[in-house]
């Protein structure tokens, strides 16, 4: 079919229409043409429908308005969201009631609705005392935590809201249920374990370990403190995947607990060899001891502390009723460390009466232990053999060390937990961390000033108070095998040494802000 016109390239008017795509050819020179085929649709607004589109609704396969869509999507997301939480119908409810509250029942679409949701949802679990991590919920909606902080603080400023304190034990018992680990232990241990982890974080309240920090780090450590003193295998790779908590800062408060509880074992007859690495052994001698202290009347604490400091009765009875799986050993060939030099012997059914000090029971202890592992085995063949223990000597084995009755196996308020005598009061580890520091900080200023009054008045100084400055030991101090602390000059004995030259107080150095003081004294003063 002939068409008027002429070739955009060859200016030739030899175009020709095709007929399956109905663009113009030029039969000339073989050009497609660009396109020309417009057809205007006359009539306006009110002029003829086209197939795919129509005036006032969504889009294709819709029959609803923009704003009716919008809040079907927004349905969508909130159903979608509160059913990966785990929120039953009721919570569900409030959390819709909400975010139509805080949207004016407009909701919204973007990558705020869900942090908007999240928040909510933070905020009516933590109403109802059943609170989730704020870990937990980002991971779901897929959100930084500080994001949703900060949108869970604008919900509760918006809501004019008064959020009631963290439920530590409702937050462990929580993370009981959900770990997965524990699926294949049964009910009645892991009603067990959850006492005593309660025992234990209660306990860790009042050594203030969950002062300002993150509470999920410190329950996770509880719960593998739990597991391993249950002898449960679990892996803390596992555990603080479930629970939404870091590796390292699980790894810091395990520590933390560990050190803590080897500082209550001093009061045990043996607390000198009692450390964090076999902690898990002699925890339930640990715990027993800090029940004891809790069944104390407070009028008696006072009197005869040295007297009432361990359970006499059960740890003689385990040491001497102790059976061992070795062939020609018993514990009859050691009753003379109980026995007294005046053939006496020891009268283990009053030990209220029986005084020994606590130096004794410790080599009884140490006795007992290194002759367990040193046995010799005759075998059939009738030849000596000595065999190595695999696991170390356990005390609490012969019987059932807990009982599920101790007072701190029960949920109580933080003043009540703070008035209880557990056989320690620390300090928070922040607080002891932020002294060292004080002192270390201090120590370093006294020794910029030595070094800058030797420099500046050499007639003045005492050689016996920089001996340890002297630049051969600065020298040498590089060559240290790596793993020991150098005594060399580092980096903040130099920024000590300039703040010191600017006369900056003393006091201000002390706190630690290297950085503002450099910037107020430093550079902005115009000299270097």
């Amino acid at each position: 079919m002939q068409a008027s016109g002429s070739c955009k390239d060859c200016r030739k008017a030899a175009l020709v229409r095709d007929d399956v795509t109905g663009s113009l050819v030029c039969s000339s020179c073989g050009i497609v043409q660009p396109f020309d085929n417009y057809d205007p649709q006359l009539g306006g607004l009110n002029g003829p429908q086209g197939t795919f589109v129509r005036v006032g609704t969504t889009g294709t396969g819709s029959s609803l308005n923009y704003k009716d869509k919008k809040i079907f999507e927004a349905q969508k997301i909130i159903d979608e969201l509160l059913f990966k939480l785990g929120f039953s119908s009721e919570k569900s409810n409030e959390v819709r009631t909400m975010v139509a509250t805080i949207t004016e029942g407009e909701y919204g679409q973007g990558d705020w609705l869900p942090v908007l949701i999240g928040a909510c949802s933070y905020v009516v679990r933590r109403q109802s005392n059943r609170a989730l991590s704020i870990a937990e919920v980002g991971s779901v909606i897929g959100c930084d935590v500080y994001e949703l902080g900060r949108m869970i603080r604008r919900v509760v400023q918006f809501l004019n809201l008064k959020l009631p304190e963290i439920d530590i034990v409702s937050s462990l018992e929580l993370a009981f249920r959900k770990c997965g680990s524990l699926n294949r232990v049964s009910k009645d241990k892991v009603d067990k374990m959850l006492r005593q982890g309660t025992f234990l974080v209660q306990c860790a309240v009042k050594w203030f370990l969950t002062t300002g920090r993150r509470l999920q780090p410190m329950i996770a450590a509880i719960l593998l403190f739990v597991a391993q003193l249950n002898q449960i295998d679990v892996r803390i790779e596992d555990i603080v995947t479930e629970i939404h908590a870091g590796v390292a800062t699980t790894r810091s408060r395990y520590k933390e607990l560990s050190e803590a509880l080897v500082k209550v074992a001093q009061a045990l007859p043996w607390g000198k060899d009692v450390t964090t690495k076999n902690i898990i052994k002699n925890a339930p001698f640990v715990i027993q001891y800090m029940e004891m202290k809790l069944r104390l009347q407070p009028a008696k604490r006072g009197e005869n502390s040295e007297g009432c400091r361990f359970d006499l009765d059960g740890v003689v009875s385990d040491c001497l009723n102790k059976e061992f799986d070795y062939v020609g050993y018993s514990m009859e060939n050691h009753s003379q460390y109980f026995e007294t030099h005046n053939g006496s012997g020891l009268a283990i059914d009053n030990p209220e009466k029986v005084k020994l000090s606590h130096e004794s029971l410790s080599l009884i202890y140490s006795k007992v232990c290194n002759e367990a592992s040193q046995v010799n085995l005759v075998g059939e063949n009738g030849g000596d053999r000595r065999r190595k223990r695999s696991q170390e000597f356990d005390l609490p084995a012969t019987r059932e060390w807990w009982n599920g009755k101790s007072d701190m196996s029960r949920k109580h308020l933080l003043k009540q937990i703070i008035e209880r005598d557990i056989g320690l009061d620390a300090l928070p580890p922040s607080f002891v961390t932020g002294c060292l520091a004080y002192e270390q900080r201090r120590k370093k200023i006294n020794a910029a000033k030595l070094r800058i009054s030797k420099i500046m008045h050499p007639s003045k100084t005492n050689m016996s108070d920089t001996e340890e400055f002297s630049s051969e030991e600065h020298l040498h101090a590089k060559k240290k095998r790596r793993g020991r602390k150098k005594i060399g000059i580092d980096w903040e004995d130099f920024v000590i040494e300039t703040l010191l030259l600017h006369h900056v107080n003393e006091d201000e150095i002390e706190k630690g802000h290297y950085k503002a003081l450099l910037g107020l004294h430093v550079f902005s003063s115009g000299c270097l």
